[in-house]
C-alpha cells in the first residue's frame, strides 16, 4: 500500500448493534495511523444525501470501545433506494474527495452500498453491524454476541418468577427473519422449547410438540415452569396469539414476554469489541487497493473478505451442531 494521503468517510446504517462504536474507533485510528482524513456522515444515508458530517479523531473516540449504539447515530432511507439519490450521494463524496466509503451495516445497508457503486467510482466496504447474525460470509456479526447475553440475562430472570409460579412463559427475541438469537438464547438459558423460523413447520404440529413434552415432563415431575423462546415475526397473530392458544391447550397460566429493543442496547461484550477492531482496521487497511464492493468479515477467528451481494443472495444456514443440541434437549423430559 503507498502513502498517498486518502480521505475515507464512514457511516453506521440500519438497526444499531453494540459495538459499532468501537469498530468507528478502529477505523479512526488506523487512518490517524495512516495519516488518511476520516469524516463520519451522520444518521447513515440520509447524513449522505444531506452532507451531513463530522470530521473525526483519535480524541472524539476516547474511550468508545465500551459504548453501545452508535455516536454517529443511525436511520433508514428508503429514498436511498432511487437512482437520484445515489447521484447526489456520490457528487457529495466527491466533493469531500473522499476515496474510500466504509458502511457499517446489516444486509439492507449492504444493498444501498452496492447501488451507489453504480454511480460512484470510489472504493467501498461493508463492515457486518446487526445483532441478527443473518449476513452470509461470516462466522458473526458485530452486535450479536451481546444481544445473546442480553436476551440469556433476561431469559434468566424470567425462569425465577416462573419457577415460583410454576408458569409457562413465552419470552420472544429479535431476529428479524433468521433464528440465530433465539436459538442461541435458548440454548445458553436452558431453555425448554424454541420456534424458529428455519425450523417452524405448522401451527399445528408445533402445539401438538409442545404439548406433548409439557404433559409428560408434568407426568414426571408434577407441576413445572416451563420457558418457550420464539423468534420475532414467526408466530401468525403475534406472540399472545400463542399465549392464548398454549393457554388453552395447557390448561395453564402463560405469560408473554417481549424482550425487544432492549437487544440492542448495552456495553458490547469482548467479543463483539474484538470482532469490531479487527474488522475495522482491515477495512482501512484496504485502502487504495483494487479490492472494492466487498463486506469485511470473519471466518475461523481471521477477516475474510467477501463480495456484497453474496452477502444476502441466499439466507445463511444455521449451525447443524446448535440445532442438534436443542432438538436433543428438547426431547429429553428431564431437561
Amino acid at each position: 500500500m503507498n502513502n498517498v494521503p486518502k480521505t475515507i468517510a464512514v457511516l453506521t446504517s440500519g438497526g444499531d448493534a453494540p459495538g459499532m462504536n468501537a469498530c468507528i474507533r478502529a477505523i479512526v485510528l488506523a487512518c490517524e495511523r495512516e495519516n488518511y482524513t476520516v469524516y463520519g456522515y451522520l444518521h447513515g444515508y440520509n447524513g449522505l444525501l444531506n452532507q451531513e458530517y463530522t470530521q473525526l479523531h483519535a480524541e472524539r473516540v476516547h474511550n468508545l470501545n465500551q459504548l453501545g449504539g452508535t455516536i454517529l447515530h443511525s436511520a433508514r432511507c428508503r429514498e436511498f433506494k432511487t437512482q437520484d439519490a445515489a447521484e447526489r450521494a456520490a457528487a457529495n463524496l466527491d466533493a469531500l474527495e473522499v476515496d474510500m466509503l466504509i458502511v457499517i451495516g446489516g444486509d439492507g445497508s449492504f444493498r444501498g452500498a452496492m447501488h451507489l457503486s453504480n454511480y460512484w467510482d470510489g472504493q467501498i466496504i461493508g463492515i457486518p453491524g446487526t445483532i441478527d447474525n443473518d449476513i452470509n460470509g461470516t462466522d458473526a456479526t458485530i452486535g450479536y454476541y451481546t444481544a445473546i447475553e442480553t436476551a440469556v440475562d433476561s431469559i434468566d430472570k424470567v425462569r425465577d418468577t416462573a419457577d415460583a409460579f410454576e408458569r409457562i412463559f413465552l419470552v420472544e427475541v429479535m431476529g428479524r427473519h433468521a433464528g440465530f438469537l433465539g436459538l442461541s438464547a435458548a440454548l445458553a438459558s436452558a431453555s425448554d422449547f424454541v420456534l424458529l423460523p428455519e425450523l417452524f413447520e405448522s401451527e399445528a404440529a408445533t402445539l401438538k410438540q409442545i404439548g406433548e413434552q409439557l404433559s409428560e415432563r408434568r407426568e414426571q415431575r408434577g407441576n413445572i415452569s416451563y420457558i418457550i423462546v420464539l423468534a420475532e415475526n414467526l408466530w401468525p397473530g403475534g406472540i399472545n396469539k400463542l399465549a392464548e392458544k398454549l393457554q388453552s391447550l395447557t390448561q395453564s397460566e402463560v405469560r408473554p414476554v417481549i424482550l425487544g429493543h432492549v437487544q440492542r442496547g448495552g456495553a458490547p461484550v469482548s467479543q463483539d469489541r474484538i470482532m469490531a477492531m479487527k474488522l475495522g482496521a482491515h477495512a482501512v487497511s484496504l485502502a487504495g487497493s483494487q479490492t472494492n464492493c466487498v463486506m469485511v468479515g470473519e471466518r475461523y477467528g481471521k477477516p475474510c473478505e467477501v463480495p456484497l451481494p453474496v452477502t444476502w443472495s441466499e439466507p445463511k444456514p444455521l449451525s447443524d451442531s446448535d440445532v442438534n443440541t436443542m432438538k436433543q434437549l428438547m426431547n429429553n423430559r428431564y431437561a
